[in-house]
């Protein structure tokens, strides 16, 4: 039937790779993960990188021809979006009719620019890979646990929290440090070995600074928050630490009683460790200290984004105001 989307695949091998996302780390990997697997097929596969201003009319037809010895070819184009009209006219004629022994990758951005190629690729069965950079906090601890798996180590939740917190959003960052660890330390990575290994970069992270708001601990917080500020990490990193420290004691106190722990983490979208430590944290909390924390944090945040003239001072009335709500009770 004209129109009906192909049938997609799973195979690095497969015709067409669509890398689709703005996560530079991802979309190499898509690109060596295709390599890798043309080049176990054929080690003398010949693969051919280009930006998409190097794809000019009439180079991918040349670069996809046949060739008098078969060789096996990777063509892999970065910043497909930004390819001329004549140029998405060239690779959507040939998303139509690919050529055998050929892999075709295109990393795309993702966004509307170049819709019109991504719309063909997807319509043409391509293969896709998510590339998309990892905003969310669960994200990136999923990314840690997949490092240490694919490395074939295991490492407690609470070590991959804790290696989130000191190394912080970058996944070039948090991947090196995984193999750091695993080429360091025998048995299972734990908690206290990541301690080790980043203990000023952990003790500065911004959820060291709320786990020691949300504790009252206000002196430890404001000396943690200095030394966060002077190694460099982002005011909206402590801000961002600081709300969801004070939304998971307001999550957990207006939970439903008598839940039982697996249940209550699906509920709350919480691990089962991080409950047990936000039960701890809230022992003093009271709701009212809940609402005025947020709006404290909430008026740093704004600070902090430009909305104030002394950002440090804005996060420190904020770290203050926190941990005298936490003894609000």
């Amino acid at each position: 039937m004209a129109g009906t989307r192909k049938k997609t695949t799973d195979d690095p091998l497969a015709p067409v790779t669509l890398a689709v996302g703005q996560e530079e780390l991802l979309l190499e990997r898509a690109v060596r993960e295709v390599a890798a697997a043309a080049r176990a097929a054929d080690p003398d596969t010949d693969v051919r990188e280009l930006a998409a201003v190097d794809l000019q009319p009439g180079t991918l037809a040349e670069l996809t021809s046949p060739s008098l010895f078969a060789e096996r070819k990777v063509v892999a184009v970065y910043n497909a979006q930004d390819l001329s009209a004549d140029s998405v006219k060239d690779v959507k004629s040939y998303l139509g009719d690919p050529a055998e022994e050929i892999t075709l990758v295109l990393l795309h951005a993702g966004g509307a620019k170049g819709k019109g190629l991504l719309d063909a690729a997807r319509k043409a069965g391509a293969r896709e890979v998510a590339c998309a950079k990892l905003t969310k906090p669960a994200d990136r601890l999923a990314f840690v646990r997949g490092e240490f798996r694919g490395l074939g180590r295991s490492a407690t939740p609470e070590a991959a929290q804790a290696l989130v917190d000191a190394v912080g959003s970058d996944l070039r960052e948090l991947s090196s440090a995984c193999k750091q660890l695993v080429a360091d330390v025998e048995g299972t990575i734990d908690e206290a070995v990541v301690a080790r290994y980043y203990t000023g970069r952990a003790e500065a992270s911004g959820f060291a600074v709320a786990d020691r708001a949300v504790e009252g601990r206000a002196a430890e917080a404001l000396e943690t928050l200095r030394w966060a500020m002077a190694t460099g990490v982002a005011p909206v990193l402590i801000t961002s630490a600081l709300a969801a420290g004070v939304r998971g004691i307001g999550k957990l106190a207006s939970a439903p009683r008598g839940m039982r722990p697996g249940d209550l983490a699906r509920e709350l979208g919480m691990p089962p460790w991080k409950i047990d430590r936000v039960r701890q944290q809230m022992r003093g909390w009271s709701a009212d200290g809940v609402s005025t924390a947020l709006r404290a944090v909430a008026a740093a945040d704004e600070a902090v984004k430009g909305g104030g003239d002394d950002p440090e001072y804005a996060l420190e009335q904020a770290v203050l105001t926190v941990a005298k709500a936490a003894r609000s009770r």
